[in-house]
């Protein structure tokens, strides 16, 4: 099996593997308990905060979640209606877990187009960005097509109209610096190969947040729940591998990418800005291509479509219609997702494999 499919998840590090293996075979202490073996698991589960948040900007304090989906539902969903319960203003490539939460918080909402290149348009921002919003949500790095978007700029825009701005950078953690001027930020450890199950919600200091869940309030902003010292520890090494390898993976990556572009030849048009995108996301497209006869075909590769993954429906991403591709168009892309553990070898193989039965198709048709 050759594994293209880094924006659904990574690899699960080795170091991070046995960084938990310990506390699932050994160490069992509630990490919440008084007794000198729950002080062991809570001083693990502090260490590994520490590692995680050294990718956060300063000023803040990070709440580990069971994932990105509870960070970003408890941050628009927390908000006090005192001072930031006012109106959303979001973009409409944003994923559903932001999409749909804003819809069901019934506070009113304005989702802000993209272009063609999938960035938000910053004067198109300033103007739906009023005095009276309550919140600007927006992804630093897109999951689908791989655009980083203005996140400093809109966050100046949110607080300058005295609003939060939150930033699901579940994508671009460890991989494109997050802006100072965030106020929320929802990370997850399995795209970081970490573990599945463990997330955050970095919160800065001075903003408050109502509980999304209640009950023993275990971690100090308000969430509730018994942490897992395992799925912790296994972020917190995931987290410092990040930091310690970013050089290395960045131009591992960006090796792959050019590569991976060339190989593909002229026929293949890459979704979104080709400049202002993480390197690790290559969404192309070529007409008339039926790619779910690809994925049919050719079962041991492992990459996204472009319709709708997490629904399973076939419908057309919604990301790729908000750039202004066709229905045909969306279902004729791919998203190859490719990092730390893909050779170059083996991307081009599958580039090769997915070439030839694009080829085939054409000739049939």
């Amino acid at each position: 099996m050759t594994y293209l499919d880094y924006q659904s998840t990574t690899p699960l590090a080795p170091e991070a593997f046995e960084a938990m293996l310990p506390w699932l075979r050994d160490q069992h202490a509630n990490p919440h308990s008084p007794h000198r073996e729950g002080r062991r698991a809570r001083a693990a589960v502090e260490v590994a905060r520490d590692q995680v948040a050294a990718l956060l900007p300063p000023g803040g304090r990070l709440a580990f979640t069971s994932g990105a989906t509870e960070a970003l539902n408890w941050a628009i969903k927390g908000a006090p209606e005192s001072r930031w319960g006012g109106p959303i203003v979001t973009l409409a490539t944003e994923h559903a877990a932001v999409l749909d939460t804003v819809a069901a918080s019934g506070r009113p909402a304005t989702v802000l187009p993209i272009g063609a290149d999938g960035l938000v348009d910053l004067a198109q921002a300033a103007t739906a960005i009023r005095p009276g919003t309550g919140l600007v949500a927006a992804m630093l790095v897109n999951n689908e097509i791989g655009v980083i978007q203005p996140i400093a700029e809109l966050a100046a825009l949110a607080h300058e109209a005295g609003a939060l701005l939150l930033c699901d950078a579940v994508q671009g953690y460890g991989r494109v610096p997050i802006p100072d001027g965030c106020d929320l930020v929802a990370i997850s450890a399995h795209k970081v190969h970490g573990p599945k199950g463990v997330g955050g919600l970095w919160i800065r200091d001075g903003v408050k947040l109502a509980p999304l869940l209640h009950g023993g309030g275990q971690e100090e902003p308000g969430r509730s729940g018994t942490l897992s010292p395992a799925l912790c520890a296994g972020f917190g090494i995931a987290a410092r591998l990040m930091a310690e390898r970013a050089d290395d993976d960045a131009s591992h990556i960006a090796r792959l990418f050019a590569a991976a572009r060339d190989r593909l030849g002229p026929d293949w048009i890459l979704n979104g800005s080709s400049d202002l995108r993480y390197r690790g996301n290559l969404n192309i497209r070529r007409a008339g291509l039926d790619v779910a006869r690809v994925m049919s075909d050719q079962r041991d590769l492992a990459f996204s479509s472009g319709s709708a993954c997490a629904s399973g429906s076939g419908r057309p991403s919604h990301v790729l219609r908000a750039i202004g591709l066709s229905d045909t168009d969306a279902r004729s892309s791919i998203r190859l997702g490719f990092g730390r553990y893909t050779t170059e070898h083996e991307l081009l193989a599958a580039i090769d494999r997915i070439r030839a039965a694009a080829d085939i198709q054409r000739i049939a048709a």
